[in-house]
């Protein structure tokens, strides 16, 4: 049940353990911890560590490194132990390592740590079910933020800045899909819906299996911005349709461009939400880039 997670890091392996073992660094990119302190002149080096979790709330811990080693072939291990007294945090008491393997081209970095619960059988349900898989994933989504301050010179607080635009835009457009795709079309056949169909010659009753048939697409492909999060290719396939829907609309009912809630308006804001999306989803944290069990379970 340890949360193992490891990835390779084109780069040096002073930068790495650097980036890594000084507070004042590992809090930028690890997105587990908000504030992290050593505590002066203690052996073995203490530290304490906090975590913001909302609504003025933080819950805070303490750990103490006990053993920093480093091998004939230039491997680094960093041991250490943590407990939290603060009567919010899930967490009791744990330990586990950070391990850094020299490669040819960079390093190998990985980490396994476990701990125990607090609040009896719900708190071990809870951590089972929820809180050990997000904690599991925000581990390895830290992990390549690490690497791309590393490989590519991104600030840990511009890859979280651009995470949270490429994620407002992504829920934004996959919610406006589903929206328009099951209200107006599927449940109502709203006339506005119908009217660009009827006056192109369509039956009334091949309109409405044109309209059903779009609202199925647009549910879809709102299902779709969910399933394949990394596709920036559906924003530019969002663009281009929102591009043909207003063509048509112009060409056939150009009465609803003048109404109170327009086609002008609406494709023009999905089209703009999308090409933010497009734009900010270059070089994203990804915890699918780490593996999350030792390479030889994963053969």
């Amino acid at each position: 049940m340890g949360i193992y997670v490891e990835i390779f890091i084109r780069g040096s392996l002073d930068d790495l353990w650097e980036k890594t073992q000084t507070p004042q660094l590992h809090q930028r990119w690890d997105v587990r911890f908000t504030d992290i302190t050593y505590l002066p002149g203690t052996q073995p080096q203490r530290f304490l560590y906090a975590t913001r979790i909302g609504f003025g709330l933080r819950i805070s811990g303490e750990g103490e490194t006990v053993a920093i080693r480093e091998g004939d072939d230039g491997q680094r291990t960093s041991s250490l132990k943590f407990w939290s007294n603060d009567p919010k945090s899930l967490i009791r008491e744990g330990s586990g390592y950070w391990k850094y393997i020299p490669q040819t081209d960079g390093a190998r970095f990985l980490t396994w740590y476990n701990y125990d619960t607090r609040f009896g059988w719900p708190g071990r349900l809870f951590d089972r079910v929820i809180f050990r898989p997000l904690l599991g994933w925000a581990t390895a989504w830290s992990f390549d933020r690490l690497c791309l301050w590393i490989e590519k010179g991104i600030d840990p607080g511009i890859s979280l800045q651009r995470s949270f635009i490429y994620s407002i835009a992504r829920l934004a457009v996959a919610f406006i899909w589903l929206y328009h795709g099951i209200v107006p079309k599927l449940l109502y056949h709203h006339p506005d819906e119908l009217l660009p169909l009827l006056q192109g010659g369509l039956s009334n009753e091949t309109a409405l299996s044109v309209v059903n048939l779009a609202g199925v697409l647009e549910v879809i492909l709102g299902l779709a911005m969910f399933i394949w999060w990394r596709s920036r290719g559906l924003f530019l396939l969002t663009i281009a349709l929102m591009v043909f829907a207003f063509v048509t609309v112009a060409l056939t009912a150009p009465t609803l461009l003048v109404a109170a809630f327009n086609p002008v308006s609406l494709n023009l804001s999905m089209s703009a939400l999308s090409a933010i999306g497009y734009l900010a989803g270059v070089d994203l944290p990804s915890a699918s880039n780490c593996l999350r069990k030792p390479a030889e379970q994963n053969s």
